[in-house]
């Protein structure tokens, strides 16, 4: 795995891998898995509470690494974080730093996810995958990043089989009627706010209810 691109995660990502590996080791069971990048890892930070509330009851694991790209996550399913585990969903969010640090063309940030749920059915072959959308970015819906984003989603939204991978948009709720991303629902127009979070959980509830049960 590279991560050449950023090397200042060396310094932390790493260790974080091996943290994770220490805490699944902890658990008696893991039943939710949280898979991604910062917007995932920040459940830790922004989204603590609501993580506490919605997620802790249910034996749930974070995974989600800042900086992250389709990459960095297969190669940490290569190396152990999801062995020894069979929850019952994995709630899967990456691509928007393939979209955002190299500007990847949609159908290879696409074959990047592909190479995740295919890694996911191969080791966790009675899990059940709840594929999100890749949430908006930049201000306006014409903006390019917005754009690579939302090309990436029409082309893996077709993954979902309705019976192992389920696809999910949940893009609206964070924009106005005219599609503007606003600061006062991400301030960077990338990473959602503290309050975002319980907006996020309280949208994806029924899917994970239901797809739990």
């Amino acid at each position: 795995m590279a991560i050449d691109s950023q090397p200042q995660q060396a310094i932390w990502w790493l260790p974080r891998h091996q943290a994770k590996l220490r805490e699944k080791a902890t658990m008696d069971k893991v039943d939710l898995l949280f898979l991604g990048d910062s917007i995932i890892q920040a459940w830790e930070q922004e989204g603590k509470a609501t993580w506490e509330t919605y997620y802790q009851p249910r034996n749930a694991l974070n995974l989600g690494f800042n900086g992250d790209r389709t990459e960095h996550l297969l190669w940490r399913l290569e190396q152990g974080e999801i062995e020894g585990i069979s929850p019952k969903l994995v709630v899967l969010l990456i691509g928007t730093n393939n979209t955002g640090h190299r500007m990847d063309k949609p159908q290879e940030t696409a074959q990047g996810i592909k190479a995740i749920l295919t890694m996911l059915e191969k080791k966790l072959p009675h899990t059940k995958v709840l594929l999100l959308a890749i949430f908006p970015r930049s201000a306006r819906p014409t903006q390019k990043l917005r754009i690579l984003n939302q090309q990436v989603n029409d082309l893996i939204k077709d993954y979902a089989d309705d019976q192992r991978i389920f696809f999910v948009d949940l893009n609206h709720h964070f924009l106005d009627q005219n599609g503007h991303l606003t600061s006062n629902v991400m301030d960077d127009f990338l990473h959602p706010n503290a309050h975002q979070y319980k907006v996020w959980a309280q949208a994806m509830e029924p899917y994970i209810e239901r797809l739990m049960s």
